[in-house]
C-alpha cells in the first residue's frame, strides 16, 4: 500500500543517576542516548521503584540545533507533538488522575482541554511502576518537539480521552470500554494508542529533511516503540488478553483503510511482541491513515474520536476510505 512502507546501566544507579540518563537523552536526542533512555525504563520497570512521588517533572525545554525550519519539518513535528500531547495525558490521568503542566500546552493555533481521564487503581505494582515511568518520559518528549520549533509549535488541540460509553476507545472499538476500569483495560488502552505513535512516527521519517532533526525522530522512534514492546509483552502474558488484543488491533485496520497489516500480540501459537513485516521490519502509516484511527472514522473529516476539534497545524484531514 501506499500509506506504508515497508547502555546498559550498571545494576547499582541510583535514582539520581537515572533520572540523569534521561535528562541526557534529550539533550542528546541521538542513538546512544536513545538506548540508556530505553534501558532505564527496563530497569525501573522491574520493581526498583525509586521515584517516591509519580507526578511527572519535566525538564525544562531543551534548544535542539540547528532549528528546524522548514515548512515540511514543521508540519511532521507539529503532527508528531499533538501524538505526544494525546499519548501524555491518557499516561497522566492514569497514574495521577490529573493532566500535563499547562505550561508545556501553549502554542499557535485553537488551544484545547482534556474530556474524561481518571486515575487507574492499579493491582500489579510492575504496571504501576511501568505507567509511571511513560507518564514521566511523556512530557519530556513534548518539551523536546516545542524546542525544535519553538514559536511555530502549536497548543494542544481539543482531547478526548474519556471511558464513557459514548468516548472515542468506545466509539472506536465499536463497544463500551473504560480503560480506567483496572489494569488489563489500561494496557488495552495503552495498546489501541501506542501502536498508532509508532506507526506514525516511522512514517514521518522520510518527510523529515534537516538531518538534526530526522537523528532527534529516530530516538523518538526508538523510545515509543520501547514502551509499545512493553505494553505488548505485558498483554501476551496474560493468555485471557490476547484475544482482546487482537479484536482491538483488528479495530485499527478496520478505520485506516489500508489492508490487513495491523497485528496482535499472537501469531499462530507464538508471541507477537513486534508487529513486523517478512523482513522484520515495522510498517508505517501515513498521517491520513494515523487520523482515521483517532478520529475513529473511516471517510475524509476533519475532527473526530480522541481529537473532536480536530488537529492543529496543516496535517489534520483523516484519509478517504
Amino acid at each position: 500500500m501506499t500509506d506504508h512502507d515497508n547502555l546498559p546501566q550498571s545494576p547499582a544507579a541510583t535514582g539520581t543517576d537515572r533520572r540523569a540518563e534521561r535528562r541526557r537523552f534529550l539533550q542528546l536526542a541521538g542513538g546512544a542516548s536513545v538506548a540508556a533512555g530505553g534501558l532505564a525504563l527496563l530497569s525501573a520497570c522491574g520493581g526498583d521503584d525509586d521515584d517516591g512521588d509519580p507526578t511527572p517533572n519535566p525538564s525544562p525545554s531543551p534548544t535542539p540545533s540547528p532549528t528546524s525550519s522548514t515548512n515540511a519539518d514543521r508540519q511532521s513535528i507539529n503532527f508528531a507533538l499533538q501524538l505526544e500531547y494525546l499519548q501524555a495525558q491518557y499516561f497522566s490521568y492514569a497514574t495521577t488522575g490529573a493532566g500535563v503542566p499547562a505550561d508545556l500546552l501553549t502554542g499557535t493555533g485553537t488551544a484545547g482541554v482534556v474530556t474524561g481521564g481518571a486515575a487507574v487503581t492499579f493491582a500489579d505494582p510492575f504496571i504501576a511502576a511501568c505507567a509511571r515511568e511513560i507518564a514521566a518520559d511523556s512530557p519530556r518528549r513534548i518539551a523536546f518537539l516545542r524546542g525544535i520549533i519553538t514559536a511555530d509549535a502549536v497548543a494542544q488541540p481539543a482531547i478526548n480521552i474519556s471511558g464513557a460509553a459514548n468516548g472515542p476507545f468506545s466509539v472506536a472499538l465499536e463497544e463500551s470500554f473504560d480503560p480506567y476500569a483496572n489494569d488489563e483495560n489500561f494496557l488495552l488502552g495503552a495498546f489501541f494508542l501506542q501502536d498508532v505513535i509508532v506507526t506514525a512516527y516511522k512514517g514521518l521519517q522520510p518527510l523529515i529533511a534537516v538531518a538534526a532533526t530526522r537523528l532527534g525522530f529516530y530516538g523518538l522512534l526508538a523510545a515509543q516503540s520501547y514502551h509499545a514492546g512493553l505494553i505488548r509483552m505485558e498483554l501476551y502474558r496474560n493468555p485471557a488478553l490476547r484475544e482482546r488484543a487482537a479484536r482491538f488491533s483488528d479495530k485499527r485496520d478496520a478505520l485506516d483503510g489500508a489492508g490487513d497489516l495491523d497485528q496482535g500480540v499472537t501469531a499462530g501459537a507464538a508471541a507477537n511482541i513486534s508487529p513486523a513485516d517478512a523482513n522484520g521490519i515495522a510498517f508505517s502509516r501515513s498521517t491520513p491513515r494515523v487520523l482515521n484511527i483517532l478520529y475513529a472514522n473511516t471517510k475524509s473529516v476533519p475532527s473526530g474520536g480522541f481529537f473532536p476539534a480536530g488537529l492543529n497545524g496543516d496535517l489534520k484531514i483523516s484519509g478517504g476510505s
